[in-house]
């Protein structure tokens, strides 16, 4: 095994993992304190020492990761996740990059890369995105569609509220989430327009209980097909290595009587 194997088969310990997941949950406590001024004042310094340490494990883990995999590397998109999180925490604090440094909590979403599960989890909602584009789509039409007739029939008494289409679709998008949206938005509405009622109903269960539901049930059955693929792959896995065992017991059964036909005939030449 070369240098580079050895590198990588450590990298792939389970040990290893395990004190990368605790160096990220230690950054994320850390990354915590900063935003305290009390905690900054009496242990600053050890505060920083730690997130600099953490930093550094980063830093060489990636670094052995580049080594071992060479150009490969790059082809695996949780590898790229990882290289352009940690480099920028490594970006300067100044010359305008104060907003880059206060990505630095970004480096917990680490825990992600190295925890399958958690891949898992984020595989299929990428993979759920192309169905979701559609639904997206969809959505939007009907809120266009919402935000126009809104404008036009509520603007004149609710400005505030149905001003234009932005004010407008942003009502709307806060009558959908059902946050306050009946004692904030549509009774008051309603005591204008007492019948405003046979718009906002419609588009409530038209977007709340009709298209999020449909998002929903669209990662819901992407999560399903990603542990499906992967139960499929344990159960081919498992089978031929079954298969393997029993190819290898059959070898020995089939060159045990050759063995024991050499023995006969050796004592029949004594």
């Amino acid at each position: 095994m070369d240098f580079r194997a050895r590198i990588g088969a450590f990298l792939d310990q389970p040990r290893v993992q395990n004190f990368i997941i605790g160096v990220i949950l230690l950054n994320a406590v850390v990354l915590g304190l900063e935003t305290s001024e009390t905690v900054m004042a009496s242990w600053g310094t050890l505060i920083v020492a730690v997130d600099t340490a953490c930093l550094a494990v980063f830093v060489i883990e990636i670094l052995a990761k580049l080594i071992a995999r060479g150009g490969r590397f790059f082809r695996s998109g949780w590898n790229l996740f990882d290289f352009v999180i940690v480099g920028i925490a490594l970006v300067p604090a100044a010359q305008g990059f104060s907003v880059l440094r206060a990505l630095r909590i970004l480096r917990v979403l680490r825990v992600i890369s190295v925890a399958p599960r958690l891949r898992r989890v984020v595989e299929g909602f990428v993979t759920a995105l192309p169905g979701m584009g559609s639904v997206f789509l969809l959505m939007a039409i009907i809120f266009y569609i919402g935000a126009v007739m809104a404008t036009k029939l509520f603007a004149a008494s609710f400005p505030e509220w149905f001003g234009d289409l932005g004010r407008s679709a942003y009502s709307l998008f806060q009558i959908m989430t059902l946050e306050s949206w009946s004692m904030g938005i549509v009774r008051p509405v309603m005591e204008v327009y007492p019948y405003a009622w046979v718009f906002f109903v419609p588009f409530i269960m038209v977007t709340t209980f009709a298209v999020v539901n449909l998002l929903v049930g669209l990662i819901v059955n992407s999560m399903q097909d990603a542990h499906a693929a992967e139960d499929n792959v344990r159960t081919d896995a498992y089978r031929d290595e079954v298969l393997a065992r029993l190819e290898a017991i059959e070898r020995r059964l089939a060159e045990r009587p050759a063995a024991g036909e050499n023995v006969s005939y050796a004592r029949a030449r004594d």
